[in-house]
Parts: structure tokens; C-alpha cells; sequence
């Protein structure tokens, strides 16, 4: 991750990526910032430099350098961690699911298009009558474009033949290495060849994507 992001989720990048615990982190931050150095897990921190309104800091994991930036002074006096309150973010979450192989579990709300290897538990609200389309490999296919939701929002997700006729409006559904995109300017799910749609009130039967 790079800096471009704001300084927070910067911070919170780095508490993830090396397993700091944020508020020992946020608090070794305010100490260095107060005595020129401190220490935190297998960080060493160092107050570089400190203006009115900002302190430059260098974070140091034996002699290797992990990393230097600034950050304002009112970040450093607030009351409540800003860094452990991005901990939850969908950032964060799927930094450390791909750090620890873990599916990336996000709520309907968060999906963008572009993100891989997205996995959420859903109720499917309805199911239009499937269209018949001729695929690129030459064969013809029943395609639909279920509505599904969880406590965040609804998402279209694609389904594919058996797929339609194996769900039903009101059944739950588990969905696991999915990808996000947009389609005709509305966001949704395609579970892909790797990807599983298992129907949770039907005995846990998994579902593989038909080729289109």
C-alpha cells in the first residue's frame, strides 16, 4: 500500500501488516511524539522532526526502516483511536483475509466493481424468467439476473442454468470467490469457475458457474 492513501489507513495498513495492536501503536506514537522515541511489539519509533501542526516520525523493526511519515498534531490528540476505528474498514479486511487465505467476507454495501475473491451470505429476493443467450463457445445457455440482500443493500448476482433452478426467492444463500463488476451501469456478482453459490436451506449443495 501506498501512501496516497490518507494517513490513517496508512497506519492501520501497518498495525495489519505486522501484526501491531493499534492502540499499543496509536499510544507509542503520542509517546515519541512527547519524548523523541518509543517502543511498541518489534517497533521502534522515532520522532524526527516536529513542527507547529506537524511530527515526522520513523518506525524502525530492528535496523531495518519500516517506514517515515508526518502526521498533524490533531491527529495525535484525539480521544478515540483514529486508527483502530479503520481496523473494520473493507481495506483492512481484505488485506489481512488475503494475508491469512481467508475468503474476503464484505457486505453488499461495500462491493465495488473490480474486487476479486469476494465471499457474503445473501437472501435472494427474486429471480426474473431466465434468457436464453448464445455463449462465445458456441452453445446456448439460460442466464438471469437474481436480486439478493443482506442487512446493507442488494446486489444483482448472475446465475447460470442449474444455478436457476436450484434457488428460490426466500432462500439464503452463501456465495464464496465471487467477482464484483458492473453491468449496463448497475453493480453485480458472477461467482466465476473457481467460485461456489452453496444454498443454505437446501443441505449445503454447491453450485459450480456454467461457461459463458
Amino acid at each position: 500500500m501506498r501512501k496516497s492513501s490518507s494517513t490513517e489507513e496508512y497506519l492501520a495498513f501497518l498495525t495489519a501488516k505486522y501484526e501491531v495492536d493499534p492502540d499499543d501503536f496509536f499510544y507509542a506514537l503520542v509517546k515519541a511524539e512527547e519524548n523523541g522515541n518509543s517502543a511498541t511489539g518489534n517497533f521502534s519509533i522515532e520522532c524526527r522532526s516536529k513542527t507547529q501542526d506537524k511530527a515526522m516520525f520513523l518506525i524502525l523493526k530492528g535496523s531495518k526502516v519500516v517506514a517515515q511519515f508526518s502526521v498533524c498534531k490533531e491527529f495525535l490528540l484525539e480521544q478515540s483511536n483514529p486508527i483502530r476505528n479503520l481496523m473494520k474498514t473493507a481495506m483492512i479486511r481484505r488485506y489481512v483475509n488475503r494475508k491469512n487465505k481467508l475468503p474476503i467476507i464484505l457486505p453488499i454495501r461495500e462491493l465495488q466493481a473490480g474486487m476479486v475473491q469476494v465471499s457474503l451470505k445473501a437472501r435472494v429476493l427474486e429471480i426474473p424468467e431466465p434468457t436464453l443467450v448464445f455463449t462465445r463457445y458456441g452453445n446456448y445457455a439460460s442466464v438471469a439476473n437474481a436480486l439478493i440482500a443482506d442487512e446493507t443493500g442488494t446486489i444483482k448476482l448472475c446465475l447460470w442454468n442449474e444455478q436457476i433452478r436450484k434457488i428460490s426467492p426466500g432462500d439464503t444463500i452463501q456465495i464464496e470467490n465471487a467477482r464484483a463488476s458492473t453491468f449496463k451501469g448497475e453493480k453485480q456478482l458472477r461467482i466465476g469457475k473457481k467460485g461456489t453459490l452453496t444454498n443454505v436451506d437446501d443441505s449445503g449443495c454447491q453450485l459450480q458457474e456454467a461457461p459463458a
